[in-house]
Parts: C-alpha cells; sequence; structure tokens
C-alpha cells in the first residue's frame, strides 16, 4: 500500500540577510501510513511547524523531496500544484487569525470548493450542509460571521474547511494550543472520530506530548530541525530512548509518568545553539547530561534500535541510560 506521504533528507533553510541561513529544518526523512496520525513534538523553535508547512508545498523547499501518494511534489507549481492542494489540507492552530473575519462561515467553509473548481454550486451547498453537522455545528450557523462563535466552534470551523476537498491528508498545526483545556478534549475527540470514521491520515505537530499521545500512531521528537527519536506511541512513552525525549516525557503533567517518579522532572539547562550557525556533532550535546567527546565530534545518525523504533544518540544502547535519567531529574512540586 503506498504510503501518504513520504518525507526524504528535507530541508528548509531561510537566508538571514547577512550572508547566513537559518537552518529551520536540516535533513527529515519519514513515512505517514494511511489512515494514521504521525506526530511531530518538539520545543519551539524545533522546526516542526516550518517541516509541516513545506510538506503541504506553504513554505518552499530548499533540498529533498516530498512524495504524496506516491506523487513528487516537491516542485510542483500552477495547475499541478493546484490539484495536489485538494489531496492536503491544513488545520491552523489560531482559530481566531485563520478566519476571514468579514466572511460567512458557511462561505468560508465553502472557499476550497471554489477555488479547486469542485463540483456544481448546488453540490458545493450541499456539501457544506454535510460539513457543519459532521463536525457538530447546526445548519443556521451558516449565516454567522468568525467573531459570533466561541473558539472551540471557530476551530470547528477550520476542520470542516480542511475537509470540503475530501483529502486524504490533514496537517494538524498545533490545533489546541489556543483552546481551553475542557475544548481541547472536545477537538481532539473529533479528529479522533474523523480519522476513524473517514479513513484519514493526519500530520500532527504539537509542543505538548499529552496531546500526541492521545491521537497519533507515530510520533518523531524534533530538535532543532532534526528528528532525534521516532517510534510507535508505545514505544516512545514505554521506552524513550534520547535524552531529550527523556526530559520532555518527565514534563507531561500527569500522576501516571512513564519511568519516571510522579513529581520528577528532567530540567534542561541552558538553551538551544543558534540555528543560523548549529554545532558539529549532536546539537543536544550541550544540554546533555549523558555527553561525551564523541557527541561533541561526530553527528550521531538516526539508527533503527528495534523495530520501528529509531533514535539519533551514540549511547542509546547503554542499559543505565534511563535509570541515570531518573537518578538526575530534579523532584520538584507537581503542577
Amino acid at each position: 500500500m503506498t504510503n501518504v506521504l513520504e518525507v526524504e533528507n528535507l530541508k528548509v533553510h531561510f537566508p538571514t540577510g547577512k550572508g547566513g541561513k537559518v537552518h529551520a529544518v536540516d535533513g527529515l526523512s519519514f513515512t505517514l501510513a494511511p489512515g494514521t496520525a504521525f506526530g511531530l513534538v518538539g520545543e519551539s523553535g524545533s522546526g516542526k511547524t516550518t517541516a509541516a508547512m513545506a510538506c503541504a508545498r506553504l513554505t518552499d523547499i530548499t533540498s529533498g523531496t516530498v512524495r504524496l501518494n506516491g506523487r513528487d511534489i516537491t516542485h510542483v507549481s500552477g495547475a499541478e500544484l493546484k490539484k495536489a492542494r485538494r489531496d492536503i489540507q491544513v488545520v491552523f492552530q489560531d482559530p481566531y487569525a485563520s478566519l476571514n473575519p468579514r466572511e460567512r462561515a458557511g462561505s468560508i467553509v465553502r472557499r476550497p470548493m471554489d477555488l479547486l473548481e469542485i463540483g456544481s454550486p448546488s453540490e458545493r451547498d450541499a456539501r457544506v450542509d454535510e460539513l457543519f453537522a459532521l463536525v457538530g455545528l447546526r445548519p443556521d450557523q451558516k449565516d454567522l460571521f468568525p467573531h459570533q462563535f466561541s473558539g472551540g466552534q471557530r476551530q470547528r470551523i477550520g476542520v470542516a474547511r480542511a475537509l470540503a476537498t475530501n483529502p486524504g491528508l490533514i496537517v494538524c498545526d498545533e490545533p489546541v494550543s489556543a483552546l481551553d483545556v475542557a475544548i481541547q478534549a472536545q477537538i481532539l475527540n473529533l479528529l479522533g472520530r474523523l480519522k476513524r470514521d473517514l479513513g484519514l491520515s493526519y500530520l500532527f505537530i504539537s509542543h505538548d506530548l499529552a496531546v500526541v499521545q492521545h491521537l497519533c500512531d507515530q510520533i518523531a521528537v524534533m530538535y532543532l530541525g532534526q528528528i532525534v527519536e521516532i517510534g510507535s506511541r508505545k514505544e516512545l512513552f514505554t521506552r524513550p530512548l534520547h535524552p531529550y525525549t527523556h526530559a520532555l516525557i518527565s514534563a507531561v503533567p500527569s500522576p501516571e509518568r512513564i519511568g519516571l517518579d510522579g513529581n520528577a522532572r528532567i530540567r534542561l539547562k541552558g538553551d538551544p545553539p543558534s540555528p543560523i550557525s548549529p554545532p558539529e556533532g549532536c546539537r543536544f550535546a550541550g544540554r546533555c547530561a549523558f555527553a561525551e567527546d564523541r557527541c561533541r565530534a561526530t553527528t550521531p545518525p538516526l539508527r533503527v534500535i528495534e523495530g520501528g523504533h529509531a533514535v539519533a544518540c551514540h549511547r542509546a544502547e547503554e542499559p543505565d541510560l534511563a535509570a541515570i535519567a531518573i537518578a538526575q531529574a530534579e523532584s520538584l512540586p507537581a503542577g
């Protein structure tokens, strides 16, 4: 079966205007199987949103390859790119900013069909009615403007708009981070139901591991433009291999924190290196309690440890690494 998305050695660099460049995404490779959700997680500035926008062809690609349903879309443009847009749509982070405030909700949801010339006018109207019902909105709300909806309802409009072209893949860029916690759960449940009922695939971007744990089948952890660990949800949460992943999981606000004491935190020291001049070797070495000389000199390759679980760490296979991480965790009040 053809993968929905195949990304190979993707790089996205932005010129700084001073002769340098920002290495926003620096060699990403992953695949997304049909009917699954693939999560990209990491701190702000890790490159996860830039990578997702490049996959959706909303950001220029410096090098590498992006294939959508087996078709190379890395450099397509014009009519070919317009055709590809039917198969990949985006739910944006901020439901307050991603909707045109001067356009009625029904028109917002219909807009992709108008732009891509999908169906007849009457078929588009019927599709809008269908989509409103699908995401839990009432038919009479089609005539309202975005400011007349709550944040959660606005995000439902965003989801309906993304579904309008019947895409196989939806990029979800932090789709619940701007919402209250109770509303987050409603939107995540909606996305999960749509994934199950419609056979959708998601490329899901988040800084919150608790969110991706709820929805994603595969998870990749990014740090400074690169993937440092990738595996199934179960593998990542029951046996994290990279020190950075350990730190992220220790910050998940849950009393059932896997592998760590209920109140333990691994507090990283320092800031990430500059993406304009990333260091030699492992980019996490400057903040890692386990870094050795080889870590600062040689970049660890992303290698498979077992099954589909891969990690970019020279010391990942050392049996005591997880125990050391736990022992060095700072005991802080939960919160």
